[in-house]
């Protein structure tokens, strides 16, 4: 396989979740907007981001994991435990910015959202009917 190829592949499966996890970063690095100013529904709106955001980083690494050979079980192990890891990182990285605090419970909130797109993937994903099935595998998931 030659050197352009290789590039071609490896930014076509990294590529995306290099971007996805910078716009993570960037998203934790400014103050926080107000989603309502009900308590709960402004914390619904937050949790949930944090829910989608780590768990759509876990489908992109869980692809780029298979399309480099890894098995499917293995890869979404991978998946949840890089993403629920980088989700730690930048709560940690939130200590140092102003206007925003680290919190154990989003790390927890990121792996979740990491398990249930993995799950998705991994376990739901291949037993859909075939049409969605073609699809998951045009994008690289099955």
């Amino acid at each position: 396989m030659g050197v352009k190829i290789r590039l071609h592949k490896f930014l076509d499966l990294w590529l995306p979740v290099i971007l996805w996890a910078a716009f993570i970063f960037k998203l934790s690095s400014g103050a926080v907007p107000v989603a309502s100013h009900i308590f709960w529904q402004d914390f619904a709106v937050k949790k949930t981001g944090h829910f989608i955001l780590f768990g759509f980083l876990a489908i992109l690494i869980y692809r780029g994991l298979i399309g480099y050979g890894m098995k499917k079980k293995k890869a979404a192990f991978y998946s949840v435990f890089l993403a629920f890891f980088y989700g730690a990182t930048d709560e940690f990285h939130q200590i140092y910015t102003q206007g925003r605090e680290a919190r154990v419970r989003d790390v927890f909130i990121d792996g979740l959202g990491a398990w249930a797109a993995a799950y998705f993937v991994y376990g739901l994903l291949p037993k859909f009917p075939k049409k969605i099935k073609i699809w998951g595998s045009r994008l690289g998931f099955i």
